[in-house]
């Protein structure tokens, strides 16, 4: 392509300017592995089909909407909810007086995984992540004075996604709307769960009949409902990066597609209903783009299945800044990241938004943290005038190459998953697990090394930092809440008329029925979220992932030469030499939190760093963890925290790895701990605690440390 006559002259004088070196070398090269040019002009957009369209217009590149924010902004939808239904529902309402504008419910960790409160698996877990719902009576009380005909409510449901929405259904029927007017969107994503969050239930074959049944239901009885929200954010959240989330997140949007229409929908019934939810970080204009590419790549995708309704082509999304970018270090720069990524999800076409609260990177966020995080939103509506123009970075030269850049790179990967036999199958061999996997790994070592900045982590980091605001706790008081509130149900009800309810909701498994429609009699009948599970799991049974991790994605990132990599893997030699085996670490989350971005980047880059490293199962009790670290013969225990449940969880494990013979062993701590809570950790004998942002290579060498003076001295 002839280069314009301007365009050579800004070269020749670029490359003055760098003293003779190429303009070539001013390219970057993204993780996503596009190259980014300095500067971008007309020639960068000749032959793209995705140039000169307009909003509302297939393929809907520049927005779903014709009028997008210039006729009604996007819905302002705060995700939130903790403790008791009652805390989380005057929570609500604040938030619906200070201008939020719809519901998004966040659960406890009991209730995704289908348990109740009293169960003994989840003591640690009970309100500490999100709202405990054991039955239809917190979900009323969730809701109460909320009228469900006017509010829309997303809810974050996947494992236990047909007793919620169940129960959610209850609620609005005992208030007296009916389901015609109810609306929302229940995320109902399971496929993204074996990929990353893991608060699934059931194997992949049942879960996929859950989700079209509900399909099939709601497209009968709740045509304002939307079904299904295919979420990339979670993949986002775990290490995927643009290209992965998008492609990905497309590819199970196919899979649902197929699986309703082998179960005899229409395209044009249920299609119209899908949404989507993806993940916003701090690459500004990559994000842009990706969500402008996953709107053109959805359309395209779709034409397959020949839908009339042009709807059913049209990607419709709610989006949520990132909470990985946040940091425990000087955390009021956690506002800053969250509005940026704010920016992105607007000049990107997001129909709603939820922006994270500044202190999340330590705990649960606090009136004041999560009002800032609302304000974010509504000063971007309402002040920054932003809702004028209909997507305005529109015809950008750079933009419209990275979105087709996008489009490309994603379809790429959209195709070998096809030609596995489509996502499910993808799924099962597990490709997309460890591409997200490695895309972490690599980034935390770009990230250790400094080649990723994060301000105030790895540049600019202030001397002394003291974390001097508030922070959210909940107390172990919950659990007695919940469990009390269980037995009064279960002793004022109809037990002949739950266990008839609960034996058909068992048959509708075997195939006899929706399985929807069956659970709203055994919630109607005050069965509980955990009884309804179970009736299921009779049949589909509960299912297990295998832990396994990437291996060499870490080191590759570090030249070879590196002292400090090279520093430790000599430690760990030496300790190879003079105890006969390497450094054992046992790499372990427990209770129900199944995030395990750190997790698993933990035990790639310690086995990339010398140690010898086994990775328990997700879900375990602090029986199961002691009784696996004694067998296995590990040095040093790793305990991965997330959601709170540290203080009550890690103690445990100590207790029993004392009263089980392993008392020898090392435990440390690592992930979302407030700094308040370390010295209780150390007084229950935790001999070390790694917080948001420590480099791997600190944790590993203060790790090895604590075995030298054990072993060495």
């Amino acid at each position: 392509m002839a280069q314009h006559p301007q365009h050579q002259q800004w070269l020749k004088l670029t490359e003055k300017q760098m003293k003779g070196r190429p303009t070539s070398e001013l390219e970057w090269l993204t993780p996503e592995g596009i190259r980014i040019k300095p500067l971008y002009t007309a020639e960068d957009l000749e032959g793209l089909e995705s140039v000169n369209t307009l909003p509302g217009l297939a393929p809907y590149l520049r927005g779903p909407m014709a009028t997008m924010y210039t006729g009604r902004p996007w819905t302002i939808r705060q995700y939130a909810g903790f403790s008791t239904a009652r805390e989380s529902n005057d929570f609500y309402k604040k938030a619906l007086a200070a201008g939020q504008k719809g519901l998004s419910v966040a659960f406890d960790l009991a209730t995704h995984r289908g348990y109740d409160s009293d169960h003994p698996r989840v003591y640690g877990d009970i309100g500490k992540a999100g709202v405990a719902i054991d039955s239809v009576e917190d979900m009323k009380i969730l809701f109460e004075g909320i009228p469900l005909n006017e509010m829309s409510v997303s809810m974050t449901m996947n494992g236990a996604v047909i007793p919620i929405l169940a129960g959610y259904i209850v609620a609005a029927e005992e208030q007296g709307v009916d389901l015609a007017q109810l609306s929302g969107t229940i995320q109902n994503d399971i496929l993204k769960e074996y990929l990353t969050r893991n608060t699934y239930i059931y194997p992949p074959g049942p879960s996929m009949r859950i989700v079209s049944d509900i399909m099939a239901y709601c497209s009968q009885h709740m045509p304002k409902y939307n079904t299904i929200s295919i979420s990339g954010y979670h993949m986002m959240e775990a290490g995927a990066n643009s290209v992965l989330q998008t492609a990905f997140t497309m590819a199970d949007g196919v899979e649902y597609v197929r699986a309703a229409l082998k179960s005899g929908l229409d395209i044009d019934a249920f299609a119209p209903r899908l949404s989507f939810f993806f993940g916003i970080g701090m690459n500004f204009f990559m994000d842009i783009a990706m969500l402008r590419a996953a709107r053109f790549l959805w359309h395209r995708l779709m034409q397959q299945f020949s839908p009339k309704d042009p709807r059913s082509s049209m990607l419709r999304t709610h989006c949520q800044t990132s909470g990985w970018s946040l940091t425990e270090q000087d955390p009021y720069n956690n506002i800053i990241r969250t509005t940026l990524e704010a920016m992105t999800a607007v000049l990107g076409g997001t129909q709603s938004l939820h922006t994270n609260s500044f202190d999340e990177a330590i705990g649960l966020p606090t009136d004041f943290s999560a009002r800032i995080a609302r304000n974010t939103q509504i000063i971007i509506q309402e002040e920054s005038e932003v809702c004028h123009v209909i997507d305005p970075l529109g015809g950008s030269y750079y933009l419209e190459s990275l979105t087709a850049s996008i489009v490309n790179e994603a379809q790429k990967i959209i195709d070998e998953v096809e030609e596995m036999g489509g996502m499910a199958k993808a799924i099962e061999s597990g490709m997309p697990k460890l591409r997200i996997e490695e895309s972490a790994t690599r980034k935390q070592a770009r990230v250790d090394q400094g080649l990723d900045v994060i301000v105030g982590v790895n540049k600019y980091r202030l001397a002394d930092e003291k974390i001097d605001f508030e922070i959210r706790e909940v107390p172990a008081s919950v659990r007695d809440e919940q469990i009390a509130r269980i037995a009064t149900i279960k002793a004022s009800r109809d037990n002949a008329a739950v266990e008839k309810a609960l034996t058909e909701l068992t048959v509708a498994a075997t195939g006899n029925g929706n399985l929807l429609a069956a659970a709203l009699t055994a919630i109607r009948a005050r069965a509980t979220i955990g009884e309804v599970s179970t009736a299921m799991e009779q049949v589909f049974g509960r299912y297990v992932a295998s832990s396994r991790c990437v291996a060499g994605a870490y080191s590759s990132e570090y030249r070879e030469e590196n002292t400090v990599i090279a520093a430790i893997r000599e430690r760990a030699n030496r300790f190879l030499e003079l105890q006969g085996r390497r450094p054992r670490l046992l790499v372990t989350k427990m209770g129900q939190d199944g995030h395990d971005r750190g997790f698993k980047v933990v035990a790639s880059a310690f086995a990339d760093l010398g140690f010898d490293v086994d990775i328990s199962p997700m879900f375990q009790t602090p029986e199961e963890v002691a009784k696996m670290a004694i067998e296995n013969d590990v040095h040093v225990v790793g305990v991965s925290s997330l959601v709170a449940g540290h203080k009550t969880l890690i103690p445990a494990l100590i207790e029993e790895l004392k009263r089980a013979g392993g008392g020898e062993i090392i435990v440390v701590a690592g992930g979302i701990i407030p700094p308040g809570d370390y010295e209780a950790l150390f007084q229950a004998g935790v001999q070390a605690v790694f917080g948001p942002g420590t480099p791997i290579p600190d944790s590993a060498a203060r790790t090895l440390s604590l075995l030298e003076a054990k072993y060495l001295s």
